[in-house]
Formats: C-alpha cells, structure tokens, sequence
C-alpha cells in the first residue's frame, strides 16, 4: 500500500469542482496513476479526518503536442483523477474559502 502523501498528487480547484464541494460535498484530486479506489479513499481519510462515502476515478491520456517553432512533437504526461464524495456533514477546511 503507497503512503497517503504519494497517492494524493494535488487538489484540483476549477469552477466546476467549486460548485460540486458546495452542493454535493465532492472533492477533486489528481492522484497517482497506479492509485486503487481503496487507496484513494484511505489517503482522503487519513489526511484530512474525513469519512469517504465513495470515490470515481478518471485517466486521461497526455496530448500529443508541438512547440511553437520545434519539429519533433512531444507529449504531455498521462494522469488520473479522483472525485470522492465526502459523508454527510462532512467537509475539508483546506478547501474553505472565506
């Protein structure tokens, strides 16, 4: 089993993701490809003190890019992402704006 703080790569806040914490207490994160739902679901918990109630996980695949004036193309990364659904009355300060 991977470390809580491996797993969990990074929260994702868009305007999309702002509104689901507010009215259906989602959360979005980018998380290590390899991650299992299991493992998502422990790291949330252990480091923010929160119960989970379910986790979705999404791939998505690295676009395949040019630079402005390069000849080779390159590629962005691979990476997955993870929405978890929080329990009722539950919440992750980190999150909280003022």
């Amino acid at each position: 089993m991977l470390d809580p703080r491996e797993v969990i790569r990074r929260p994702i806040v868009t305007e999309k993701t702002t509104a689901q914490q507010e009215a259906l207490r989602r959360y979005a994160f980018e998380v290590t490809p390899e991650a299992t739902k299991r493992e998502i679901a422990h790291a949330v918990e252990s480091l923010f003190s929160v119960r989970v109630e379910s986790v979705r996980t999404m791939r998505y695949r690295g676009k395949t890019r040019r630079a402005r004036f390069a000849r080779l193309p390159g590629r962005r990364p691979a990476w997955k992402k993870a929405v978890v659904t929080l329990a009722e009355g539950e919440s992750i300060p980190l999150f909280e704006t003022a």
